[in-house]
């Protein structure tokens, strides 16, 4: 099979991985596209795996984001003519499922948050498929048009897949010379760039970094774009580590004692790797998150005062659930089973 995926944000080239490299390894021919945000272009870079970089980033606000999904989607479909293309993959590209309509190719979206509701109302009608959590509620996709046979449910979480061979790598101390006899608490900004938050520069984050300044921990700060970068270096000095470019957030992750996290895709990296997480989400928490909460692994942060900043308990890692991106993938692409070799 020829399969396309598209990857429009960081997380995605870490979701999607897997699935590629499955594909590959059974003889499929794979072709990625991207988006160039955050960190997307430099992931693919360090992987070495060929893509594509189409489209631009359009900002925070409707308008912008309108422009530039319109801009991308017809480059999309520029690219996918006349290649034969089998099937299409992707986790909340906006573009991918306008482009493959056009084109006749099914495809897949993937999702995982269900209050991006602009988002969700184009890609679920328009995707063959749409694939997400059983943590989220029939009922809170079936407005968008993912119901029936349309809509497919995987257990447990993305992360569980992912990262079922992933082993942490200590290296990644080592690079930002980190002391492991002390504390390590990593934190990762909001994605401000994502319209259902509408911009927000998250009010607490700045009450966290000033109490995680005041201790002895250390702190690395992961941020999605330089001006959250140098805003945060402003703000805390040389008593935080603020990467400039992408380093491996999933073994600092790991090795981390606690993380405190504006977005989702690290919180629930953390509450798979046994890490400690807080949540500083500003948008309406989703059903992935509520579970999560009445599981004990992620907790809501209203007071930077409630972070635990203490050794974590040994043999969390080992403890982890992992599941097989093979079946993952099954629901996805569910043609791969007769093209099967």
């Amino acid at each position: 099979m020829r399969v396309w995926f598209d990857l429009t944000n960081t997380a995605h080239v870490l979701v999607l991985r897997p699935l590629v490299e499955l594909l590959e390894r059974d003889g499929h021919e794979v072709t990625l596209t991207a988006r160039p945000l955050s960190h997307t272009v430099e992931l693919l870079a360090d992987w070495g795996h060929p893509h594509v970089v189409l489209g631009r980033y359009g900002g925070a606000r409707r308008a912008g984001k309108g422009l530039a999904a319109t801009e991308r989607a017809a480059k999309l479909i520029g690219f996918g003519r006349g290649r034969g293309f089998d099937y299409a993959i992707a986790h909340g590209s906006t573009e991918l499922p306008v482009a493959c309509r056009a084109l006749g190719i099914p495809n897949t979206t993937m999702l995982d948050y269900e209050w991006a509701a602009l988002q969700h109302y184009l890609n679920c009608r328009l995707a063959t498929r749409a694939l997400a959590p059983e943590a989220i509620p029939p009922s809170r996709l079936a407005r968008y048009g993912a119901r029936g046979s349309k809509l497919v449910r995987y257990p447990g979480l993305k992360e569980e897949y992912y990262m079922a061979e992933f082993e942490p790598d200590p290296r990644v101390l080592d690079e930002l010379g980190i002391d492991r006899a002390r504390v390590l608490c990593v934190v990762r900004t909001a994605p401000s760039y994502a319209l259902y938050l509408r911009g927000s520069p998250d009010a607490l984050l700045p009450r966290v970094l000033r109490r995680l300044s005041d201790t002895d921990a250390q702190t690395v700060v992961l941020a999605r774009t330089p001006e959250q970068a140098s805003s945060v270096a402003e703000l805390g000095g040389d008593r935080l580590i603020v990467p400039r470019r992408a380093v491996d957030g999933r073994s600092l992750v790991a090795f981390a004692d606690a993380l405190v996290s504006g977005g989702g895709t690290m919180n629930r990296e953390a509450a798979v790797l046994g890490t400690p997480a807080w949540s500083i989400f500003e948008g309406r928490l989703g059903a992935v998150d509520e579970m999560l909460i009445r599981d004990g692994r992620l907790h809501l942060l209203r007071d930077p005062a409630e972070i635990s900043l203490e050794k974590k308990a040994p043999g969390s890692l080992q403890r982890r659930v992992r599941r097989d991106p093979v079946e993952l993938l099954s629901l996805a692409l569910p043609r791969i089973r007769e093209a099967a070799p």
